[in-house]
């Protein structure tokens, strides 16, 4: 029996929502802003200690966690739960395969690998444990480092989303419980889900909501105003940046407000659109030839090493590089599922388990290994083979690479100009997509799995986003938050193992043909 009031059924202010989960997220963040611009030193000396402590001490478990999502998640596409529906045995899928992969993907990761496709593997091309230092800025070292980047945006991130998406999926669709992170407890906790514990699940999952958008809106508005300087001389300083952060608030305001199937899915399918636009740039303008061949040689070197690399903890302490990538992008990839669980899963009702995992699994791998190999290995040719420039570029301002590497390309005033464009428009679009996604998540928290959240609080939580980002930017915060977000996945990867344990439990107990299902409708 459920023992939560339906929010809808509630008067007043709290209308439409849970009182606890409203009141609650909204002094977490006020609190947590509060504490990092407050004593900005003593906050930034708090998440920096915890994360280097997961990273010497907790490698392992990341590590380890990871690889045992990915695995579980291919495990259910073999098994005889592939079958089931997530819905009734005969709903067929909201949305058709392009718009729902445009969606996944653009709320998933879009925006970071676009930001991350041209400067990562020119980090790794000049170090990293798998090459020696003698053996750096070479072609060896250059196939290495698109190995290592492509890991990071690979199976075992998407795993974990697939897993964390699937289980919101199952328990809300199936078993009629709220779209919301304590769902996944309910084989475990029953009903005690709509106490403390289930409050302090969904809690974590808007804190890693807010501040992994937040962080991500932070420094993506430093390279848009990279991008204006670049076209338009437009200047590189904080107000620059904090008009960039309202108006694109502002713009994902209005998006979520329409809702998913309006702006939210119009908008993911325009990022696709322009991504074609931007690739088939780089690959008939950039070297041809040598792009094409590379995707094929990097897609299966990633599908040779991947295993290995998952399993992978550097055994000497004193070395840093893998608490600084992998660790910190296992770290944030859990900081997001929540998020991108919780969205994957709303826009995926009536496909069955295993069209969802392969889906979810093998489309965005095959696209970012495609995306980082387009843009990672055109950067890679001009530094290798042509007069360079890109790792300077990357070294001195991260924000600078991708328009450095389009300038470099050499393609004439026009192009060049064309396709600095474009790419600008693709970081506000790509970041548009991901605040009103992000805002429809904690307004579906916040009301327990609504489908459709109360109108006043999207607009505040679309609006307090860019706030907390605007305010974070100007007191200096934005790393500091990134840190603790990536720290706060620490306690809510618990929740994704009970979350994990929870939905075995409640497959073991799908009925067969015939038979009557034994954990029934939740409500």
């Amino acid at each position: 029996m459920q023992h939560e009031i339906n929010p809808e059924e509630r008067k007043g202010f709290f209308a439409g929502v849970n009182p606890v989960m409203a009141i609650g997220s909204s002094l977490l963040i006020i609190l947590f802003v509060l504490y990092t611009v407050l004593a900005p030193e003593h906050a930034s000396s708090v998440y920096s200690a915890s994360k280097s402590y997961i990273a010497t001490n907790l490698a392992w478990y990341y590590v380890g966690l990871m690889s045992t999502f990915l695995f579980i998640s291919i495990y259910l596409v073999f098994s005889r739960y592939g079958n089931i529906r997530l819905g009734k045995d005969d709903e067929k899928p909201e949305f058709g395969f392009f718009s729902w992969f445009s969606m996944l993907f653009g709320a998933g990761i879009g925006i970071g690998i676009l930001f991350w496709s041209i400067a990562e593997p020119m980090y790794h091309l000049q170090s990293n444990p798998f090459i020696s230092p003698e053996n750096a800025m070479s072609i060896d070292a250059g196939q290495v480092a698109m190995r290592v980047s492509i890991f990071h945006w690979g199976l075992h991130g998407w795993g974990l989303f697939a897993l964390c998406g699937l289980s919101l999926a199952y328990f809300s669709y199936r078993k009629g419980l709220p779209l919301s992170i304590r769902s996944g407890l309910y084989p475990l906790l029953g009903d005690r889900i709509y106490g403390p514990i289930g409050h302090a699940a969904d809690l974590l999952a808007v804190f890693g909501t807010v501040f992994g958008i937040a962080t991500s809106l932070g420094l993506g508005a430093q390279q848009m105003n990279a991008g204006l300087n670049y076209l338009f001389g437009v200047d590189i300083n904080t107000t620059t940046q904090i008009v960039i952060i309202v108006v694109i608030s502002m713009i994902a305001t209005f998006s979520v407000i329409t809702g998913v199937n309006k702006g939210i899915r119009i908008l993911s399918e325009l990022n696709m659109q322009l991504t074609v636009v931007m690739l088939a740039f780089f690959i008939i303008l950039g070297p041809t030839a040598y792009v094409i061949g590379s995707f094929f040689t990097n897609l299966g070197d990633y599908l040779l090493n991947f295993t290995s690399l998952g399993l992978w903890v550097d055994p000497d302490p004193a070395h840093t590089w893998q608490g600084s990538w992998t660790i910190f992008y296992w770290g944030w990839w859990i900081a997001w599922a929540p998020f991108c669980g919780i969205f994957i899963a709303r826009i995926s009702r009536g496909r069955t388990i295993r069209e969802f995992i392969l889906g979810v699994l093998i489309a965005p791998t095959l696209l970012a290994t495609f995306w980082i190999t387009i843009f990672g290995n055109t950067a890679m040719y001009i530094e290798l083979f042509g007069g360079g420039g890109v790792v300077e570029a990357v070294n001195k301002d991260l924000t600078l690479s991708l328009f450095t590497t389009i300038e470099l390309m050499d393609v004439g005033p026009i192009l060049t100009t064309l396709g600095a464009s474009i790419c600008t428009i693709m970081l506000v679009t790509y970041f548009v997509t991901s605040a009103d996604s992000a805002t429809l998540v904690i307004c579906t928290l916040i009301s327990m799995g609504s489908a459709h959240p109360p109108t006043r609080y999207r607009i505040f939580w679309g609006m307090t986003i860019g706030f907390v980002a605007a305010v974070l930017l100007l007191a200096g915060g934005l790393g500091a938050l990134q840190t603790a977000s990536i720290v706060a996945a620490l306690p809510y990867s618990f929740v994704i193992i009970a979350t994990a344990v929870g939905l075995y439990k409640a497959l073991r107990r799908e009925p067969l043909p015939g038979k009557p299902d034994t954990l029934g409708e939740a409500k």
